[in-house]
């Protein structure tokens, strides 16, 4: 998860146009994607951790199905959101606005599309499981599928951390008060 900082504000362009005012709105707009992203992300993952622990405890896994269903379509949903975030700042590096800026946008648009891939590595998981709840006859599909989408949630974890060191090392175009996303 990170916290997308905000922009300095800065000068209004030709025709009052504020390319800063337009990259800001963005981020403001992708913060809430993201946030919408996570509440659905945690509904996902909690409905998951219970299937899985009520088929560990011994309950019929097929009567799981549902739950498995409805965990895939949140984390797909979840995933549609980081899209539109992903979408949102991919206009950045086409404004008029400092190159700080559009390398900022670059490295966020490279964290969601790594966690894109991750969630769809693990939206794969859950349609096995859809056709498998116990993993008898899938379990080491599942466990490369899994393999997967942990080295893509690694890899989108470094570029959150690549984008949160760059807007560090930057603190006069990006602010410092940020609200919390993902």
């Amino acid at each position: 998860m990170i916290a997308l900082a905000f922009l300095s504000s800065g000068a209004c362009g030709p025709f009052g146009e504020d390319p800063r005012a337009e990259a800001n709105a963005a981020i403001v707009e992708a913060n809430e994607k993201i946030r919408e992203h996570n509440r659905l992300f945690d509904r996902a993952r909690a409905t998951y951790e219970r299937t899985r622990e009520a088929v560990e405890s011994g309950e019929d896994a097929e009567g799981q199905v549902e739950n498995i269903l409805g965990a895939r379509r949140d984390l797909e949903e979840a995933r549609a959101r980081l899209e539109e975030a992903r979408e949102i700042l991919a206009g950045i590096p086409e404004l008029e606005v400092e190159e700080e800026i559009k390398e900022y946008a670059r490295l966020l648009i490279r964290a969601l599309e790594a966690q894109i891939a991750a969630e769809s590595r693990e939206i794969a998981f859950y349609e096995l499981l859809e056709e498998d709840p116990a993993l008898e006859e899938s379990r080491e599909e599942a466990r490369e599928i899994l393999a997967e989408a942990e080295e893509a949630y690694a890899e989108a974890g470094e570029a959150y951390a690549e984008a949160q060191s760059f807007a560090d090392e930057n603190p006069e175009l990006l602010a410092r008060e940020a609200p919390e996303a993902g």
